[in-house]
């Protein structure tokens, strides 16, 4: 995704003569990612420039314009499937409220010389940018679907509580390509912190699950 857009740009901006040289897409691709690294300082921390690098599902992805074929959407699922870890004592629902606090929490990952994250800044899910949650709460995204109820409407089972775990913890793991982020495949969530998020979605104590 962010190739095609950083090559559009590209393109928008290209005087008419360097367009009529017609070079192949992989060309403008190739210069447009050495113009994006290009514009980031030189002294910036390793693990900041780290986050450009794109994994394997994320090009393939961008590859086929988030639209894969079945094969490689099937490659994608089951790899990223692969890729979920559970907590150490296998507990997979945590402290509701706990849940509560990180997804109302839209902070962290900052990287930049201008506004970094400060130490001990809690990284949140921001569930509320994507999702309805709790009926209390009215601001909230609608890219999601609506997760109010969430918990009366499919119960707390042992099944539905690791299913949620698995698609908080990586949700390419059951749609590639998805909007959704993949909280724990890349650490931005402990799988401590993901099931805190699991039982503010399923437990009946949840303000998710009141009316």
């Amino acid at each position: 995704m962010r190739h095609r857009l950083i090559a559009l740009a590209l393109i928008t901006l290209a005087p008419l003569p360097a367009l009529a040289q017609s070079k192949p897409a992989g060309d403008i691709a190739s210069q447009a990612e050495q113009i994006f690294r290009g514009s980031f300082r030189d002294d910036n921390p390793a693990y900041w420039m780290k986050r450009l690098d794109q994994d394997e599902t994320m090009r393939l992805c961008s590859q086929f314009k988030d639209n894969p074929p079945a094969r490689v959407r099937h490659k994608i699922e089951k790899a990223e499937m692969a890729s979920i870890r559970y907590p150490v004592d296998g507990k997979l629902i945590g402290d509701w409220k706990e849940g509560e606090k990180l997804a109302a929490v839209g902070t962290g990952g900052h990287i930049g010389f201008i506004q970094p994250d400060p130490p001990g800044r809690v990284r949140g899910g921001n569930c509320y940018a994507c999702h309805q949650l709790a009926k209390k709460e009215v601001a909230y995204g609608t890219i999601g679907p609506s997760l109010q109820h969430f918990g009366k409407l499919r119960g707390n089972t042992e099944q539905i509580i690791k299913y949620t775990y698995d698609k908080i913890y990586n949700s390419n793991a059951f749609t590639a390509c998805t909007n959704m982020p993949r909280f724990g495949l890349h650490n931005w969530l402990t799988p401590e912190q993901i099931t805190h998020i699991v039982a503010f979605l399923v437990d009946p104590e949840s303000p998710v699950n009141k009316d």
